[in-house]
């Protein structure tokens, strides 16, 4: 009776006050299906976009997010930048805690602003206001409101309903008005599996809604650009750094852009076109002398990150650059083309979405949809890209950032849709040789020699200039598998030209084979073998993409104690699927000899979620047959 009593009491305690504080930001009443797999909730993100002219676009965003724990903190996204053509007219957040109740208002004066480049102000006028916020309770929920004024109204915002795994949606809205005869237009994308209602599609508004959209768990391999709901939108007349232009399709905006924008960027003063001249010398080649430039830039320039469209999408003037000896990628790739020009090689400025997942610019829309700048250099049927933010990346490599894709390259003519180059899967290669003997005690001492290209020489050739700890820490990790790892000996051969790297590691592992009885037992593919099985989901609801393949190649010479004879040497096996090829060899040379011979191919490709479990098992057979042993019995 008591217990009873004492129930009631709460309940009409906890009604009382959230019906004294503002019920929409009580986390309490959020509903079990929307806190599911959830670790925020976004109660309310409403975004109202105002094209007034072809010249002004204001836009008010109010974002209502209920933080369930730590790991929800980056769906509070209350962050504005701004610069010399973009105004924060308005930013504010408040905080409450579970019940409603206000914890903390966050006025403009108490955001951090910050440059949004290393460089400072000399550099770029681009600048940031994030929220600084430190929370200690959860659940709380965080109301943000803020409003921007912008000239350039080239680039519309997309609406984004979903940015990231365990993150619900309660309501998510879009309201655009705009004046009839700037040609607006816009694309949907991936609303299949989503309800949203287009409330509104005249000729001078549209306005979107949904809600009650669940958490998606995060499953392996999920191509986000493929599944998340979005809505991409252009004016066919705009403005962009201050100057009105037409465009209706990419090669009308590329000459647009080669014209007003870029004109006159390329400014070097003589001193400079001098210098450059003295450098290429006699070299006629058009390729011999980019080589030649991209050195030079590559060694007098430093790189500042600044996104395309953070800081204005104007390139700074080759002259500064020249001046200042750094730039971001629209700064750094302008001064290239710059010098390129001196010495008569022709290239083009370029925009592209710039990530490791990969992501087209859409040819059949356009709109401003990069947010990073490279150089095309023409070179009959293929072209050359050029990273000019690298001060370290071979001429003309692209691997895990800019491969693979479309991107618009603005040529006088017009801007044109050309895809990156694209790495096959063995042009992503590992080939590795080398030996390792076995002593009596189980010990394994080797020596290995590892070639790595395409995407796996990006992901190898910092080891060079790595700390010698870091290096050590680097290998201990890849290695994870062997116990006691000492490495004795390193070199490394950086190979620029071939864009290859070669590692030689000297190594050794105490008590590698396991001793039982007086046997020893020991895994045959000691350094290469598949890192983990590939995780298994139940009821998977996405498709899966493996967006770059690869061919690793391990040939081993294995060299066993004298006083020992094999007892069991692993059969051969392969297998050949639409997932990729796998192969090994286990040859006995002699009685103290083997020869290890393994070779795996996985490819690029997209796949339905049905198809899930059959490269589960695919990989998983890999995995096994990577742990056959060879098993040893005294003579």
């Amino acid at each position: 009776m008591k217990i009873s009593t004492f129930v009631c009491l709460l309940f009409i305690t906890l009604t009382f006050q959230v019906s004294a504080q503002k019920r929409e930001y009580v986390s309490l009443i959020i509903s079990d299906s929307l806190k599911e797999n959830a670790n925020a909730v976004i109660r309310l993100n409403q975004i109202d976009i105002t094209i007034s002219s072809q010249k002004s676009m204001t836009v008010k965003e109010k974002r209502v997010v209920t933080v369930l724990n730590q790991n929800g903190l980056n769906s509070i996204n209350a962050i504005e930048s701004y610069d010399k053509r973009k105004t924060v007219k308005a930013i504010e957040a408040v905080v409450y805690d579970a019940f409603g109740n206000e914890i903390k208002k966050i006025k403009r004066k108490d955001f951090k602003d910050q440059s949004a480049s290393g460089g400072g102000t000399l550099f770029s006028d681009g600048r940031y206001l994030t929220i600084d916020y430190t929370p200690t309770q959860y659940p709380f929920t965080i109301v943000y409101e803020s409003e921007t004024e912008t000239s350039n109204t080239a680039f519309i915002p997309s609406w984004l309903v979903l940015t990231d795994f365990y993150v619900s949606v309660e309501k998510s809205i879009l309201n655009v008005t705009f004046p009839a005869g700037l040609g607006f237009k816009k694309k949907e994308f991936n609303f299949e599996k989503f309800k949203i209602i287009k409330e509104k599609d005249t000729d001078t508004q549209l306005t979107y809604s949904v809600e009650n959209v669940l958490a998606q768990k995060y499953e392996d391999y999920t191509p986000i650009s493929k599944i998340f709901p979005k809505v991409m939108m252009g004016l066919e007349n705009f403005n962009l750094e201050g100057v009105d232009g037409t465009a209706k399709n990419w090669n009308e905006y590329g000459k647009w852009f080669s014209e007003n924008i870029l004109k006159g960027t390329e400014i070097l003063n003589d001193d400079s076109k001098a210098k450059i001249k003295t450098l290429v010398g006699s070299e006629t080649d058009p390729i011999k002398k980019a080589k030649i430039v991209y050195k030079f830039v590559q060694e007098k320039s430093r790189y500042v990150s600044v996104q395309v469209g953070i800081g204005g999408f104007k390139p700074m003037p080759a002259n500064d650059v020249d001046r200042l000896g750094y730039g971001d990628c629209k700064a750094l790739s302008n001064y290239t083309r710059a010098l390129l020009d001196v010495v008569g090689v022709p290239s083009y400025y370029t925009e592209l979405y710039g990530d490791s997942n990969i992501r087209d610019i859409e040819a059949d829309f356009f709109s401003i949809q990069g947010n990073h700048a490279i150089l095309c250099i023409p070179n009959g049927p293929e072209n050359i890209f050029l990273e000019c933010t690298s001060q370290t990346d071979p001429f003309g490599f692209q691997a895990n950032f800019t491969d693979d894709r479309d991107v618009v390259v603005m040529k006088p003519d017009g801007g044109h849709i050309i895809h990156t180059k694209k790495y096959q899967d063995k042009d992503n290669s590992q080939i590795s040789k080398g030996s390792y003997s076995i002593d009596t005690n189980g010990g394994l001492s080797g020596d290995l020699n590892i070639n790595s290209t395409g995407s796996q020489y990006h992901q190898k050739a910092n080891l060079k200039t790595m700390q010698p700890d870091d290096r050590d820490a680097h290998y201990k990790k890849y290695w994870s598998a062997l116990n006691s790892l000492k490495v004795e000996k390193v070199s490394f051969i950086n190979d620029k030209e071939s864009v290859r790297f070669e590692e030689y590691v000297k190594l050794n592992v105490a008590n590698y084979g396991s001793k039982v009885a007086e046997k020893i037992i020991f895994v045959v593919n000691a350094f290469n073998p598949t890192s983990g099985n590939v995780k298994r989901i139940r009821n998977r609801k996405n498709p899966f993409e493996i967006q770059r393949g690869y061919y690793d190649v391990d040939e081993i010479e294995i060299k066993l104690p004298t006083d020992f004879k094999i007892e069991n040497l692993p059969v051969d096996f392969e297998i050949n699927s639409k997932f990729g090829e796998y192969k090994t060899q286990f040859i006995k040379n002699d009685a103290n000899s083997v020869s290890y011979k393994r070779a795996l191919w996985i490819k690029k490709g997209l796949y339905t979620n049905k198809e899930y479990d059959e490269y589960r098992l695919f990989i998983e057979q890999i995995s096994r047959n990577d742990n056959a042993k060879i098993i040893l019995t005294p003579n």
